[in-house]
């Protein structure tokens, strides 16, 4: 299967039809409805819902937080729509935002419309073949289009009040070790010298002031682009815009590489990989960060602690969507496995700061 398709809802996540068709009829009475809606759900992504709105002749997504969800800063769904529409005439990566909502009467919980982009999502493994030479242009262009986020002028264009450069990397460490400490379960890792070491060995906040940081996405990986189906190297558009900001673009890129398991990675880390970034083609990390850094025209002088706090920082995440699972707010069975996901994660940031 090419195109990433919907399906059934599950019942856990399932929403009022008739109170979804009535807001699109008051709200975007330019889409044609005669003949009533149907909503089904995308069965990927672990932090917010997607659904998918088919209507008579197109058919629209809605993005909005599981029930129960209260994790504010990954489920700010008024934040991304406005995130969307500010960026939108600036980067041309983005999904067009249709809608807003955050009257609780119709979901329970704020949510927002979007169009619907048709390509290729990359998920576990790659849907159609790629040639060696076209999964290293594939990376080459992944890298290029958050070159190219990053070097939106923020002042200009009136992004800058979406984040606070000064102080980033800081608040991103206090921030990120409390949501470990408040997510924790008895059968993870207290990772308490692990969260030292960031505190003591955080890079100077270099990206003090509006024109050194960047607007980052923060969640910018492969499965959350879309390429062309005609052109599978391409990349069409980037989606999960719910985290992004302003800070330190290579605490973005760090985020990123976190995810990218490559060929050579230990089995604890093949055992968890997500997307196909080990195939034989695949740039390595570093060659990813080389080339990010030739694109860019940034230097750094060790890219390991970016690295190691972008796997922390993906951890904390499981931990958080493993603990909703623990306390029974998602009977989602995919989830149970997520706190050996943090496991592994935290396992392998502290093989690594003891190196």
């Amino acid at each position: 299967m090419i195109i990433d398709q919907a399906s059934k809802v599950r019942e856990e996540d399932s929403i009022d039809e008739a109170k979804v068709e009535n807001y699109i009829r008051t709200h975007l009475p330019n889409l044609a409805i005669t003949k009533g809606i149907e909503i089904l759900q995308f069965p990927s992504g672990a932090s917010n819902l997607t659904y998918e709105i088919q209507l008579d002749e197109l058919s629209i997504i809605l993005r909005t937080a599981p029930a129960g969800a209260n994790i504010k800063s990954a489920h700010d769904m008024g934040r991304e729509y406005k995130v969307l529409s500010k960026l939108i005439d600036h980067f041309p990566y983005c999904p067009k935002p249709l809608a807003y909502s955050d009257d609780e009467s119709i979901l329970g919980r704020e949510f927002y419309m979007m169009e619907k982009i048709v390509g290729i999502i990359p998920r576990r493994e790659m849907p159609i073949e790629y040639s060696k030479e076209q999964l290293t242009e594939l990376c080459k262009n992944l890298v290029d289009v958050q070159v190219q986020l990053h070097a939106v002028d923020i002042v200009e264009k009136g992004l800058i009040e979406l984040g606070k450069p000064s102080g980033y990397v800081s608040r991103q460490v206090s921030g990120w070790c409390g949501r470990y400490q408040k997510a924790r379960t008895d059968d993870v890792p207290l990772a308490d010298e692990l969260m030292s070491w960031f505190e003591d060995n955080q890079p100077s906040d270099y990206y003090k002031t509006a024109e050194q940081a960047s607007f980052i996405h923060n969640d910018y990986k492969l499965d959350n682009v879309v390429l062309n189906i005609d052109s599978p190297t391409e990349i069409i558009s980037v989606l999960d815009w719910e985290m992004s900001t302003v800070g330190d673009p290579l605490m973005d890129l760090g985020s990123s590489l976190a995810y990218w398991v490559e060929i050579n990675d230990s089995k604890q880390l093949q055992q968890i990989r997500m997307m196909p970034t080990n195939l034989d083609g695949m740039m390595s990390r570093e060659q990813m960060v080389d080339y990010y850094l030739q694109k860019s025209g940034r230097s750094v002088d060790n890219f390991d602690y970016y690295y190691i706090f972008g796997l922390f920082r993906l951890a904390v995440i499981a931990q958080q969507i493993y603990k909703r699972f623990v306390e029974g707010k998602t009977t989602n069975k995919r989830f149970a496995s997520f706190g050996h996901v943090c496991r592994i994660l935290i396992s392998e940031c502290e093989n690594r700061i003891s190196k």
